[in-house]
């Protein structure tokens, strides 16, 4: 998997001076992809040490491997690069299936099976309050601590990291969190006077490349369906991609 950096963009919005921030897309279980991407960015600083790493979220579900992911998110959070990890709607579904299992057994639907079957987990012919004992039984507790404790955004200068985007029009402290995990069109269709005074980063919908709208920059590119992991890399008042192709 060869990492691949875009063309270098400039923009009004400024990152703190002195800081280089990547902010990763949904990785869905792709861990292999992740350590590729990982490797690309500590290529492009010379050390992960020296960078901010912003994580959009969409950790699990879909893709091969969704624990090692964890692993892997696990071990930077201990290390001594700086790190920031948001809640996707794909985490928040797996919290409340944990919460409820037979009322919200459809995130087995989304991808869930998947990330089971990373835990060690058949889930074939097993009720959901079975699953959902199985399930708590076999995650490691570090891995539920982490799920439990992720933000839903964060702000870096001009910039707002988010996993789904804003209610155009709405305050960022009034948001509702289903907005900041699930909103699409009503957020990528804002009107000029409604958007907000960030540049929002983020992931949820997949495209086929990475998207700088100005206002809006998208990276989720696919990685579980065969498409890239993308990262962003902002720092000063330039935009740069960072991409690792599937294959």
């Amino acid at each position: 998997m060869l990492g691949k950096i875009f063309k270098r963009e400039k923009s009004n919005a400024a990152i703190p001076e002195g800081k280089r921030v990547y902010a990763i897309g949904d990785i869905h279980g792709c861990a292999e992809m992740l350590t590729s991407l990982l490797d690309t960015i500590a290529d492009d600083i010379d050390d992960l040490a020296n960078a901010t790493l912003v994580f959009l979220g969409d950790y699990i579900d879909r893709g091969p491997d969704s624990r090692a992911v964890i692993d892997r998110l696990l071990e930077l959070k201990t290390s001594n690069v700086e790190t920031y990890f948001l809640k996707g709607n794909h985490e928040a579904s797996m919290l409340d299936f944990l919460d409820a299992p037979e009322d919200l057994a459809h995130w087995l639907d989304w991808g869930g099976d998947e990330t089971l079957e990373s835990y060690g987990i058949d889930p074939v012919a097993k009720t959901p309050d079975a699953i959902a004992a199985e399930f708590i039984e076999q995650m490691p507790a570090e891995h539920l601590r982490f799920y439990r404790a992720l933000d839903l955004y964060h702000v870096e200068g001009d910039y707002l990291f988010v996993h789904a985007g804003v209610r155009p029009g709405v305050p960022l402290k009034e948001q509702d969190p289903m907005d900041l995990m699930w909103i699409r069109k009503r957020f990528h269709n804002a009107a000029a006077s409604e958007r907000p005074e960030h540049v929002v980063v983020h992931g949820h919908h997949p495209e086929d490349k990475p998207i700088d709208a100005g206002w809006r920059i998208a990276i989720d590119t696919g990685a579980c369906y065969g498409g890239m992991l993308t990262a962003v890399a902002l720092e000063g008042t330039t935009r740069r991609f960072l991409t690792i192709d599937a294959n």
